[in-house]
């Protein structure tokens, strides 16, 4: 396993190198040695990349790679923390465009997920007009129960595209975990936990039915709502691999010019967009957490439709009073609370220093203060909130990079179609009534009630409990007095599997010096 995620990564690197990645990266503290390996590597790039630009680089290079680099690369824009500010721009403009499979695959798809022939599901079954990592988009037509026509979206799982994540998550892995080996400083930043977090969220993305879950849960979520909808899905034409959903009539949020033809408000959209994304966050703990423009459209009577679910955040109730907290006490300037809700939350360990850590704070949240809204970014903020983390061992929370990068794009988004969006004003609405609610008497009834009802759980399970660590103790006592002894069959077991790590160890180890020596004789 080791040596095929070698080989699959030297590949990735020949690619990236030949495509101009490498040029991008800039680094003037890298050492001597690591300095003249990436020189010696930016030799390998072709002439014609020099006219790209630095986004054109990335999406050309990891469009050849496949679907799992394309998703790699939109996962780490997610994690500035981890790959720089300046990369992590880049890569967030990462266009998700693979060629198109056959009509026949996606066909043949469709008949075994949903068990039966096109013909019989759908009256008419298009080309594809979208092909992303994932998934390819086509245009079809059912007809409904009262026998009329109706135009639905139907989206189609790449053939094979899960054996292929499989074997490109290995060597994910392996990078990872060599990482937190040789370099004792990133293990603060959990490499390992971020491709178990990239891994599970591609696992969930390619099944179709926990998008139309969600999507379903969502539409509940946002059922009063003005201003902002979700497609319907067609449960009867969904499977794991096949998802129906309402065909949707209606603009892009980023073709400007026609939404402004169209005689839309383009101000209004940009304060729909971000009060929308922070009642889903802050109101309900449920967001969609790839909230671009490609993904928003515009329906003829100005309501913004959201496709695209398979990427979505949560945030739990406690999470979310820390944060309205941590918002309120910038607000209000008051920067020891808002270091206290850090260590509460456990965001900053324990031996770290409240006063010091409310100072670092006061840096980030005094040159906000004095300025018109406007020229306030939210965003940045929060940026800039984590950029602190390193000076205080904080660990990363993987649900707050994902809000924080959300954050980001929609406000991007917003100030896209209204250049001088006041971020506060257009907030305060709904931060208003998430601070009354989460911060308010009646959040302090809620919790109390919630404490209690807690409470009144346990005691209902003392005999349960009690059962429990009696046989618990009774089992210690035995181990006292007779040892912890392994059957022969685990003792030879545990002999096979250490051998075979230490052979696949010595493999590994003579493979990546062959491939040194390699590079260095060519």
């Amino acid at each position: 396993m080791a040596i095929g995620a070698i080989f699959r990564l030297s590949r990735a690197g020949f690619v990236m190198a030949r495509e101009g990645v490498f040029s991008i990266v800039d680094l003037p503290d890298l050492p001597a040695g690591p300095k003249f390996a990436l020189k010696l590597v930016r030799l390998l790039e072709r002439r014609s990349v020099r006219r790209k630009t630095k986004e054109g680089r990335l999406s050309d290079a990891f469009n050849r790679l496949g679907p799992s680099y394309v998703k790699l690369g939109q996962f780490l824009a997610t994690r500035a923390d981890v790959v720089g500010d300046e990369v992590a721009r880049e890569l967030s403009a990462l266009q998700d465009k693979l060629p198109e499979f056959p009509q026949d695959q996606a066909r043949r798809q469709v008949e075994e997920q949903l068990g039966r022939p096109v013909e019989e599901i759908f009256v008419e079954f298009g080309e594809p007009v979208a092909a992303a990592s994932i998934a390819q988009v086509h245009p079809a037509t059912i007809r409904t129960r009262d026998g009329e026509l109706k135009k639905v979206a139907v989206k189609v799982l790449r053939p094979k595209v899960e054996s292929r994540f499989k074997r490109d998550l290995d060597g994910f892995y392996f990078v990872a975990r060599l990482i937190e080996r040789i370099h004792a400083p990133s293990r603060r930043l959990r490499p390992v936990a971020t491709v178990d977090t990239l891994a599970r969220s591609v696992e969930l993305e390619m099944d179709f039915r926990l998008e139309a879950a969600a999507l379903s849960e969502m539409a509940e979520n946002i059922r009063e709502d003005e201003g902002f909808r979700v497609p319907a899905v067609d449960w009867t034409r969904t499977a794991k691999r096949v998802l129906t959903l309402d065909w949707i009539e209606g603009t892009k949020l980023n073709n400007l010019e026609k939404l402004k033809d169209d005689g839309h408000d383009l101000v209004k959209l940009g304060e729909t967009v971000i009060q929308s994304f922070l009642r889903h966050a802050v109101r309900d703990g449920f967001f969609h957490a790839d909230m671009h423009q490609g993904n928003l459209f515009v329906d003829p009577d100005g309501t913004i439709v959201a496709v695209d679910f398979g990427i979505m955040g949560r945030l739990s109730r406690a999470e979310r009073r820390f944060l309205a907290e941590i918002l309120y006490g910038f607000i209000t300037r008051n920067y020891r609370r808002v270091a206290e809700v850090h260590f509460e939350a456990g965001y900053v360990p324990d031996d770290q220093d409240v006063e010091v850590f409310a100072q670092a704070l006061r840096a980030i949240g005094e040159p906000i203060q004095g300025h018109d809204a406007s020229e306030i970014s939210m965003a940045r903020l929060l940026t800039q909130l984590l950029e602190v983390t390193e000076l205080f061992n904080m660990h990363t929370q993987t649900q707050l990079i994902m809000l924080q990068k959300t954050m980001v794009v929609v406000e991007g988004v917003a100030r896209t179609l209204n250049p001088h969006l006041d971020m506060w004003k257009t907030s305060e609405p709904v931060v208003r009534t998430w601070i009354e609610q989460n911060l308010g008497p009646a959040a302090r009834l809620q919790d109390v009630a919630s404490g209690l009802s807690a409470m009144g759980r346990i005691a209902a399970d003392l005999p349960i409990f009690a059962d429990r660590l009696g046989r618990l103790s009774s089992d210690l006592e035995g181990m006292a007095q007779r040892g912890l002894r392994f059957d022969a069959q685990t003792a030879e077991a545990i002999g096979r599997a250490e051998a075979r790590h230490s052979r696949s160890g010595r493999i590994a180890l003579w493979v990546i010096a062959a491939l040194i020596a390699i590079a260095v004789l060519s």
